[in-house]
């Protein structure tokens, strides 16, 4: 079953909040992340799917050609960052949905696979599962990393790892329990004429995966937020371990539980970037996500979680005889939004601003009844 990462409510808050054109102040979001092969079978491959947009919106992908990745099959790094290659991007619709996959495959040859991922555990730096990672990435790490760039938020996106069935070469989709952020750009009202525009809101959302039981909570697993504020733009190929980009992102949420409760919609959220504007130089904002599954102790009815510590401070190094809520790690997710940095001026006078700034504040009232609730 494919995992959807954004609800209804949630994506009507990103739409509203993210207003559309040049003059919106955005001109690309991007994400890169290590993830974990847990499935209990060998993958040939991964599959993002991004629901409702276009194959022009893809922007670039991690490992794909033209941009600054080699792009063929392998270990070698001076051939392919992945295992897999390239992926393809194709286009798809049914009725009234539409979308774009991007699909990392392995190749069989009629008797077998070129490549795989292996399923298992395994503990990384972050951003580290792949040729240039420094782990010693070979044919037996359980891990890759994948990425890509786009012009907008998806409606929805799932990321999937393609497994095969029992039909050789044929394959299926696994889940993945990794969410991807829905970013929001919330602009403020227009200033005096001849005054400059204040900086915008620039905030990112991630939701638990939800239930597989009406009646049972979801999947918990633990985050943890780093954030920083650039003066440039990121390309993808930077949000990678290592990079001064990603290393110099600081704490912004130390540690939350997520958690899906099947009767309430909005649980399993965590929103940070609310409430305070980027600086006035800011060019680009990047968020890293680091996901460990949770370990303590589940109601053995409803599935609840009920973590040994609060949510802030999961034991990462517990005593001998105590308990730890920090399980295996299950990925890390680099994102980021590049701005317009140009855009976010005052209009001269005589000027209309344009509707971007009215959904905006619909997206922060939307926000605050969400908070409310």
């Amino acid at each position: 079953m494919k995992q959807k990462i954004l609800s209804g409510i949630g994506l009507a808050i990103a739409a509203a909040c993210l207003p559309t054109g040049a003059t919106a102040g955005v001109i690309g979001m991007l994400g890169n992340f290590d993830v974990i092969n847990d499935t209990g079978k060998t993958a040939h491959g991964f599959e993002i799917e991004l629901e409702g947009l276009h194959a022009s919106d893809i922007t670039d992908t991690f490992g794909g050609v033209g941009r600054g990745f080699p792009s063929g099959r392998g270990f070698d790094p001076a051939t392919s960052v992945v295992r897999y290659g390239a992926p393809t991007v194709t286009e798809y619709s049914s009725g009234s949905t539409f979308g774009t996959r991007v699909t990392y495959m392995g190749v069989f040859d009629g008797t077998g696979w070129d490549y795989g991922t292996p399923s298992g555990s395994f503990i990384t730096p972050g951003d580290n599962c792949w040729s240039g990672g420094g782990i010693g990435y070979t044919a037996a790490t359980p891990c890759d990393h994948f990425g890509v760039g786009t012009l907008g938020n998806p409606i929805r996106t799932t990321y999937s790892w393609l497994l095969e069935t029992a039909t050789a070469g044929v394959l299926t989709n696994g889940t993945v329990s990794l969410p991807a952020p829905a970013w929001s750009v919330v602009q403020a009202p227009p200033p005096a004429p001849g005054l400059p525009a204040a900086p915008p809101v620039v905030a990112a959302v991630i939701e638990a995966p939800e239930p597989e039981a009406a009646d049972r909570f979801g999947e918990a697993m633990w985050v943890k937020v780093f954030t920083t504020e650039l003066e440039d733009a990121i390309d993808l190929e930077e949000l990678v371990g290592g990079n001064p980009k990603v290393e110099a992102a600081v704490t912004e949420v130390e540690w939350q539980l997520l958690q899906k409760d099947p009767g309430n919609p909005l649980s399993g959220l965590l929103e940070s970037g609310y409430g305070a504007p980027v600086g006035p130089k800011a060019a680009s904002i990047l968020r890293r996500y680091e996901f460990y599954r949770y370990a303590g102790f589940y109601d053995p009815d409803s599935n609840e979680a009920k973590p040994y510590l609060s949510d802030s401070h999961p034991l990462e190094n517990p005593l001998p005889g105590q308990e730890s809520d920090l399980g295996n790690y299950l990925g890390a997710q680099n994102a980021a939004l590049n701005l317009d940095v140009l855009a976010i001026v005052a209009p001269p006078a005589g000027v209309p601003e344009p509707g971007g700034a009215a959904l905006g504040l619909l997206g922060l009232a939307a926000l605050g009844l969400v908070r409310r609730r």
